[in-house]
């Protein structure tokens, strides 16, 4: 009878401790979000306004704060965030305190292509569109194409990972033979780039090139700077 009695209050116990956590669990899902907080995870600045955030997690509802945590679907949120042509990536969570919290990551451009209809290159090399919020300090696209000049995305992301040409370089023009012309920011001469291949030693032997006439103040003097023949640096006088 005593071992009875022990199975009976250690059921009771049981019972007791579930009707204790559903309570719980239900009282904290009826609780309403006392906030949101959007954090963007990459170093650009917002392509994105919070507005258009905040109307992204939660649509069809005045405030987020008038909204309890159950009815709240963050997966469907997370999709949300990712379907906007500026996001690359998104969580979406509840903190302990009752906030609603987000983690953006934004597409990063990596050039600007000009034309009818401008717009970004990111650097996973997909058409991006141009921001009403902010716009990109990046290397400009000219030429011909028919891909969206995603074909270049080695290129740009070469000069976006290397100093010296990041700052010097200020645009790339794609001719239909598919051969490229690099523009600089204070020089007035073209550079040749010529086909897609060997660009770490085209860039070795442009630098090379670019420090020697610096130093014997001599880069006024060219028209043409080609690249194309090997380790030799072609330079055609104005």
């Amino acid at each position: 009878m005593k071992a009875n009695w022990g199975v009976i209050k250690l059921l009771l116990l049981i019972i007791g401790m579930g009707v204790l956590v559903g309570f719980t669990r239900e009282r904290n899902n009826a609780r309403k979000i006392s906030k949101i907080d959007v954090k963007f995870t990459d170093e650009n600045s917002p392509f994105i306004t919070l507005s258009a955030v905040n109307k992204l997690l939660i649509q069809n509802n005045d405030s987020v704060t008038s909204i309890p945590k159950e009815i709240l679907v963050l997966k469907e949120m997370e999709n949300r965030l990712v379907q906007h042509p500026m996001v690359r990536d998104a969580q979406v969570f509840i903190t302990i305190d009752g906030s609603l919290g987000a983690k953006i990551e934004q597409r990063n451009p990596i050039a600007r292509v000009l034309g009818t209809q401008s717009f970004y290159i990111d650097e996973d090399g997909k058409k991006m569109p141009l921001s009403t919020v902010y716009s990109a300090r990046v290397p400009t696209v000219t030429g011909t194409s028919n891909t969206h000049f995603t074909e270049l995305t080695p290129l740009l992301l070469k000069l976006k990972d290397d100093p010296f040409m990041n700052q010097i370089v200020a645009g790339i023009h794609r001719k239909s033979n598919g051969e490229v012309e690099l523009l600089l920011r204070k020089e007035d001469f073209k550079v040749r780039f010529g086909k897609l291949e060997q660009m770490e030693k085209k860039f070795q032997n442009f630098k090379a090139f670019f420090q020697k006439a610096k130093k014997e103040h001599t880069l006024t003097i060219y028209k043409t700077v080609d690249l194309q023949f090997g380790s030799q640096v072609v330079a055609t006088k104005k």
